[in-house]
């Protein structure tokens, strides 16, 4: 299995495109005329499709298609980078002379021999089929089951929107190292949008779920899949309507596991990426082997979980997938980086390096962010504070990377009252400091869960999917900002 992605890649782009090694080697060898620390080729393409229902009517469905070829010289700090939606060797040539000069130094490289990749490299999720080979009567016949299921639920859901979206890419990496590796990596989304209305009380709420990865589409058409989502945003909607305005304050609050890890994610995963710290722009620059967290608190970033939405095969230079530990027992103990921010802070690549498509430039970037389960009960957790919040669920968020300032609004939160959960509550925002946030951590559950296979990271103008998880844990003293006193 491990071998048979890789090749279906590889074999792929040879076919499509009348590729061959000799060819790659001499594009690279003509990146490599001038002096440089090193150059690659980044072959895309992939397929997109999405539908989209409205008050029962189909209102939208897209088909996109993307190919091109990146072309990559690096030269110390400096890369230099040409792209063309065109893949053949004329095009190929201008953008490795494009790449090349821009990155330009003196000397004259040797030449390179491309082959297979030696790394091993998994198939972290084989599908018989491609999502976006599905036929779009399939994929309609499923929101529409949602839309009519919803609608039945509760006369107060007044308007019901549904989505599904497939995803399916191949890439293939040539390097001047000599690798030649591919992947095919197919993505699917389900999405569900609710409007509820209370006339009497005069207020209405919006309930959202979503799940997804990288997985066959049928998996996604069984009731006991779809039933329970549409159900859960019913249940946040319609318990939103008569929620109490959120108090406002310093207090301890108890975050719950899962899509929560978004704040872990936000606030100390991007101040971990090894561009900021090799820059020394990031609140954690410099702060290896100090202690960024309380004790217990584990910190991972692992892109080799089977079928999640943030897992890889391999990078988008290449590099294999692997489980990073960034902050060990509270310790911080790496960095998440690509090959250029590895070669420059001296160390090695930790599979990191991702791009959004052919036309961008790779970097650090997450794939699935956790931190690991405690050892307590989250009975024992939530029954620890006498007084504050319960966060189950966030939306938006905003981070400043620098400063390691956060702002996050809170979609799902609950008074904790003498121990016990009370009230659900309204516009609650967790305020805080990425640095600081973790050293508040004292009480961590045994209840680790990952997110429903949702997210997306935005960075620099670029978007991946990544994962993100957390068991349940107690904050002490969080700045709440709510809308009451």
């Amino acid at each position: 299995m491990a071998e048979q992605d890789n090749d279906s890649a590889l074999t792929f782009f040879q076919d499509r495109y009348e590729l061959d090694e000799s060819l790659l080697s001499g594009i690279l060898d003509t990146t490599l005329e001038r002096e440089v620390d090193y150059a690659d080729l980044y072959f895309e393409y992939s397929t997109q499709d999405s539908v989209a229902i409205e008050e029962g009517i189909v209102k939208s469905g897209t088909r996109h298609l993307e190919q091109g070829v990146g072309v990559r010289a690096v030269c110390g700090e400096r890369q230099g980078y040409a792209h063309s939606d065109e893949i053949n060797p004329a095009s190929m040539q201008l953008a490795a002379n494009t790449a090349r000069s821009i990155s330009q130094s003196s000397a004259k490289q040797g030449t390179v021999a491309v082959g297979r990749g030696n790394a091993a490299v998994s198939n972290l999720y084989p599908v018989a089929m491609s999502p976006t080979d599905v036929a779009v009567e399939q994929k309609i016949d499923l929101i529409s089951q949602m839309d009519i299921y919803a609608r039945a639920i509760d006369p107060r859901i007044k308007q019901v929107s549904a989505s599904v979206i497939t995803q399916y890419r191949s890439i293939l990496i040539a390097n001047s190292d000599g690798q030649l590796v591919g992947d095919v990596q197919p993505l699917v989304r389900l999405n569900i949008q609710l409007l509820v209305e209370d006339a009497k009380l005069g207020t209405r709420e919006m309930g959202y779920q979503g799940m997804g990865g990288r997985y066959e589409f049928e998996k996604l058409t069984s009731p006991d899949m779809w039933k329970p989502l549409v159900d859960e945003a019913a249940r946040v909607a319609i318990l939103n309507l008569g929620a109490e305005d959120c108090p406002a304050g310093a207090m301890n609050v108890v975050l719950g596991p899962g899509w929560p890890g978004i704040l872990l994610h936000e606030a100390i995963g991007h101040g971990l990426e090894g561009d900021f710290n090799r820059k020394g722009t990031s609140a954690f620059s410099e702060m290896l082997g100090k202690r960024v967290a309380s004790e217990g608190v584990t910190v991972v970033d692992d892109g080799t979980l089977a079928h999640r939405r943030g897992s890889i095969n391999v990078d988008d230079e290449g590099t294999p997938s692997k489980k990073n530990v960034l902050i060990d027992d509270g310790i911080l103990v790496g960095y998440m980086t690509d090959r250029l921010n590895a070669r420059l802070m001296g160390t090695q690549p930790t599979g990191n390096g991702r791009r959004e498509s052919y036309a961008d430039l790779p970097m650090p970037r997450m794939t699935n962010t956790f931190m690991l389960a405690g050892e307590e009960d989250p009975a024992d957790v939530l029954s620890s504070v006498d007084n504050g919040i319960y966060a189950v669920s966030f939306g938006g968020g905003q981070v400043d990377i620098t400063s390691g300032k956060f702002v996050f609004s809170v979609s799902e939160a609950y008074k904790i009252e003498n121990g016990r959960v009370g009230a659900p509550v309204k516009g609650a925002t967790l305020i805080g400091n990425g640095p600081d946030v973790l050293t508040r951590v004292s009480r961590i559950g045994n209840d680790l869960e990952l997110d429903q296979g949702v997210g997306t990271c935005g960075k620099d103008g670029q978007s991946v999917p990544v994962g993100v998880g957390l068991p349940t844990i107690r904050l002490d003293q969080i700045t709440v900002g709510g809308t009451q006193g």
